[in-house]
């Protein structure tokens, strides 16, 4: 069972990874873009804790309509 000081080092990250999750799952859904399996995950690399936003799997509608979001972006520049 891990310490607690093993349980906070991973605490950090993973609120991190949490809330850039709840960030881009605000701005997808502002242009319509909903990734439905959209969540994070923690995982340990070289010893550290690392945390990751997965982007899931989306059909084909939606794949199109986050590139379409993204050209638009590419084009006009970010504001």
């Amino acid at each position: 069972m891990p310490e607690d000081s093993q349980l906070r080092s991973c605490e950090a990250p993973a609120k991190e990874a949490e809330a850039a999750r709840a960030q881009l799952e605000a701005a997808l859904r502002s242009v319509g873009i909903i990734l439905p399996s959209l969540s994070t995950d923690t995982g340990e690399c070289v010893g550290r804790t690392i945390a990751l936003v997965d982007l899931g799997r989306c059909n084909v509608a939606t794949a199109r309509r986050l590139v379409s979001a993204l050209s638009e972006v590419s084009q006009h520049g970010a504001s």
